[in-house]
């Protein structure tokens, strides 16, 4: 357990006025005191929002994240945003970013005329804006942040419309409001909003932002409100249709980091970025290929998966096979799971019997009974993801955990057999996943001592290797004997055909510099400088 360190495990599901789920969200906050600010720099056209780095002091556990509708503890990571940049063109817009200890990232807005300022996520996983509203009078939360006053602005004009945001460990909800929207040097008139005036969660009362600014597209827009970032290229105030970020990694350095808007900064990177298109248009979501752990396949996503690249997850979450894979490999500590290990102690050697007689692994578990086949895999019918939520599927109340235990036991037995493992030695080694199974709130510690020896974790994207060092996927607390680590691994199991499904969050694009073009429709990654 990290006794002090304080993480907010979210599933950011989005429900549109309860009807419809509209976003997956994955979030984990270290919930520290930041103090926002806006670097602009005038005539240039930039918007920069930047981060400043603090000492991380105590942190305490928040509460357990419940789904509203199910009762289900929902397993998450956490989201953040850094960024920075020195670009000198006329039209492009730099916000500067507050990097609070590699965990959340701020920048500040203003809304109203005058401008009312706010401290908000900008977030690719997203695409509304909201703040809380002055008229919000019986949610703690929004006596402890920024509320917008209408009558205050000379530019407010009134919608009305209801709104409200359904996540798995809370909710916010309100109507929709229309003024000006100052972001950087920028101001996108006549933008959409919700005032929120309720905010249910406990996360929202703790946490150090006012809002949220979504990035994402039109397609998951609660309300079908038009995002910011789309009044910001219909109303020529940028160069070009593409916004990139830069988050700055090293908690030494001053600058948090920078979004830019309308390009990129050449300071920002080295070398070239690799490009790859978005194929299907909400989030940002791409096609990614083979998982590796020290160089060698994971054996789960080497026909492809699929993947986010999202500023508003501050882990890197995947499904559960592989991420108890790398936590293995990491030596990172979760809980044992009593499902894993009993699949294992009746089932297993019938596995590698049928693997070895080259039985289809997606048909094992369902011949075994453990699942039911449908058509092309092994599913649990009692194991209803968001996905299948938004999509409108629904369980048969048939719950049977062992058949995500064998569909897991599947995977890593196959992989150890391409090893020429002995049946003896697949087992044991499945025996350690089960160890490895992260806990339920989705983290697992590291010995901070051990960073040296651990492997590194690679991402096949656009046909290039995009590796993760140590240094670089592990979230170190705190100093000296005192430090506390935790693995920035989690687990998300999204369902096909919307999953297997990865979200590169803040720990990936930390350490490559992410470009999102809205015009060609793609994401690049290099390497951040």
């Amino acid at each position: 357990m990290i006794s002090e360190l304080e993480i907010c495990i979210l599933d950011f599901t989005v429900i549109d006025m309860g009807t419809k789920f509209r976003d997956i969200r994955v979030a984990l906050f270290l919930l520290l005191i930041l103090s926002p600010a806006v670097l602009s720099l005038p005539n240039d056209g930039l918007v920069r929002i930047g981060l400043k780095k603090k000492k991380l002091d105590q942190i305490n556990r928040l509460v357990d994240q419940t789904d509203s509708k199910d009762g289900e503890v929902m397993k998450a990571p956490v989201r953040k945003y850094h960024l920075r940049g020195n670009l000198r063109d006329s039209e492009i817009d730099i916000v500067a970013l507050k990097n609070y200890m590699d965990a959340q990232y701020f920048g500040e807005i203003g809304i109203g005329t005058p401008s009312q300022t706010f401290t908000v996520i900008f977030d690719t996983g997203s695409s509304n804006l909201w703040v809380p509203s002055s008229k919000c009078y019986f949610s703690v939360a929004c006596y402890f942040h920024s509320k917008y006053k209408a009558s205050q602005s000379n530019t407010y004009k009134k919608n009305g419309t209801s709104a409200a945001i359904q996540y798995g460990t809370g909710a916010i909800s309100g109507f929709f409001s229309q003024d000006n929207v100052k972001v950087g040097d920028l101001v996108v008139k006549n933008q959409d909003f919700i005032e929120a005036t309720k905010e249910a969660s406990i996360t929202f009362l703790a946490a150090k932002f006012d809002g949220i600014l979504g990035l994402g597209f039109q397609e998951i827009s609660v309300g079908n409100a038009i995002p910011v970032w789309y009044k910001m290229v219909s109303q020529g105030l940028v160069k070009e249709p593409i916004f990139s970020f830069w988050l700055n990694r090293n908690v030494e350095g001053e600058e948090g980091g920078e979004l830019v808007f309308g390009g990129v900064d050449p300071d920002h990177y080295k070398g070239e970025h690799t490009f790859v298109p978005v194929t299907q248009k909400g989030y940002w979501q791409f096609d990614m290929g083979d998982v590796l752990v020290n160089g060698e396949t994971t054996g789960y996503c080497s026909a492809g998966c699929k993947a986010i690249a999202d500023s508003g997850t501050s882990l890197l979450a995947g499904p559960m096979t592989v991420i108890t894979q790398i936590n293995h490999a990491i030596g990172a500590s979760g809980v044992v799971s009593q499902e894993c290990k009993s699949l294992v102690e009746q089932y297993g050697k019938t596995i590698l019997e049928m693997l070895i007689a080259e039985t289809q692994p997606q048909k094992i578990c369902s011949q075994m009974g453990l699942c039911t086949f449908d058509g092309t895999r092994g599913v649990s019918m009692g194991i209803e993801s968001v996905v299948d939520k938004s999509i409108g599927k629904s369980s048969d109340g048939v719950h049977d955990a062992m058949c995500t235990a064998c569909e897991m036991a599947v995977v890593w037995m196959q992989n150890q057999l391409r090893r020429n493992q002995t049946a003896d030695q697949i087992l044991n080694y499945v025996n350690q996943l089960c160890d490895r199974l992260p806990s339920p709130n989705g983290e697992s510690s590291v010995d901070c001592s051990s960073l040296s020896s651990m492997p590194n974790v690679s991402f096949t994207i656009g046909g290039k290797v995009f590796d993760l060092a140590p240094e670089q996927y592990v979230l170190k607390v705190g100093e000296g004997i005192a430090a506390q680590c935790i693995s920035g691994f989690t687990a998300l199991d999204v369902a096909p055909p919307r999953g297997p499904l990865w979200i590169l969050g803040d720990i990936f694009m930390g350490r490559y510099h992410t470009v999102f073009n809205y015009g060609d429709l793609t994401v690049g990654f290099a390497e951040a400088a």
